[in-house]
């Protein structure tokens, strides 16, 4: 078992509480689902959100999903580089896993398929 690392990322329309964290949970499980991942295979979940996103903590989506309330969460803010990706969440899910590093699938929704577009799927 290795300890490997997916990476995610998904834009919100609007600043506001609730879609932050219906976005960050739509990213997640979609992780989830793309990865066969269960919260006992999570050594911890990185988040991070651009500057313009200051409406909620996004770990408050993740923390109310049911077996994720044991996982360690962290959010911060994203580099503010200038002319980035806006409104963007992301997500770096550290998990133990036997896959290699080929076989992990990456996310990225919305807005943010242009940050990863060698990894976004058709």
């Amino acid at each position: 078992m290795v300890v490997r690392g997916v990476r995610g990322a998904i834009t919100v329309d609007v600043n506001e509480e609730q879609p932050i964290l219906q976005a960050t949970a739509r990213l997640l499980h979609e992780i989830v689902r793309a990865n066969g991942i269960v919260p006992e295979d999570i050594c911890s979940v990185m988040i991070t959100v651009t500057g313009d996103l200051d409406a909620t903590f996004p770990a408050r989506a993740i923390r109310a999903m049911d077996g994720w309330d044991l996982v360690p969460l962290m959010c911060a803010l994203e580099v503010p580089v200038q002319g980035s990706l806006e409104k963007c969440v992301r997500l770096l899910v550290h998990i133990n896993t036997e896959k290699s590093q080929q076989q992990i699938e990456h996310v990225y929704l919305g807005g943010a398929q242009v940050l990863r577009p060698d990894l976004t799927k058709a």
